[in-house]
């Protein structure tokens, strides 16, 4: 017999209401609201949270899209409503600090809100994550099931080029007691999965080949049996590349969250 555990996942309302306020706002996202895949993302975060007693609180249905696709796609007018209307919630509430498993909600609220009027501290969870190792909040035991096995990183272009985040995810994935192996375009010179500048809503363009076909096959050069992504974008695009590749059996795609949740046992 086996017993479930129910994790805890407070709204602001809720906590509003009882007079109390959390220590971090999780913004879930789109993708991580609505995409099956990326839905075992926020599971996996919320799970790490509750494990390691972080107050925490989503929006829940007053969250709306970022307002990011619109605003890549070229629709300024429809941008700048999804962000006021945020905004408006946000500041309503009194947020002051955002933690977001989405880069594309992470530049848009750290970077592009201000000029609306919501200016808050906007942290990536590959930077959280590493601040809770960093802290010993989340103690890894013996790098879990990925101890010696074989983990490439690939680079979201808006936690990367974007916003120069690229040592916290790999330092999530050292504590793991994995091999990381770089692919040869990384980091600053790190090659986009395909689905930027909102691409991911549209078929791609006739051509020789498509980018996340190229981007799978310099992730399957390295030898690795995971691809680790911090990205909602990024995991459809690698997923499918890993498909088209017919490696699915043999090469896994995680997100951060998923990895260390596993190497904690949860």
């Amino acid at each position: 017999m086996t017993t479930e555990i129910t994790y805890k996942v407070p709204t602001m309302a809720e906590m509003a209401a009882r007079g109390e306020e959390p220590e971090v706002l999780f913004w879930v996202g789109c993708a991580g609201s609505f995409d099956d895949r990326y839905k075992k993302v926020t599971i996996a975060f919320v799970k790490i949270l509750n494990h390691v007693g972080i107050r925490f609180a989503v929006l829940g249905t007053e969250e709306g899209c970022t307002g990011d696709p619109a605003r890549r796609a070229g629709n300024e007018f429809l941008f700048q409503m999804q962000a006021t209307a945020n905004i408006q919630v946000l500041n309503g509430y009194g947020v002051k600090k955002i933690v977001t498993a989405c880069p594309h909600c992470f530049n848009t609220l750290k970077n592009e809100y201000p000029e609306l009027g919501g200016t808050y501290e906007v942290i990536h969870h590959s930077q959280y994550l590493q601040q809770l190792i960093n802290e010993g909040k989340v103690a890894l035991k013996g790098g879990g099931t990925f101890k010696g096995r074989k983990i490439t990183f690939h680079d979201s272009c808006y936690l990367g080029r974007a916003n120069k985040i690229y040592e916290a995810p790999r330092e999530v994935l050292e504590a793991l007691d994995a091999e990381l192996v770089e692919m040869k375009r990384c980091r600053t010179k790190g090659l986009c999965c395909g689905a930027g500048g909102a691409q991911y809503f549209k078929e791609p363009e006739p051509g020789k080949k498509d980018v996340n076909i190229e981007r799978t096959e310099e992730a399957l050069a390295t030898g690795a049996d995971t691809i680790a992504v911090a990205c909602p974008f990024c995991m459809t695009m690698m997923s499918d590349g890993v498909k088209n590749k017919e490696r699915e059996d043999s090469v896994k795609v995680y997100d951060l969250a998923e990895l260390v949740a596993q190497g904690q046992g949860l």
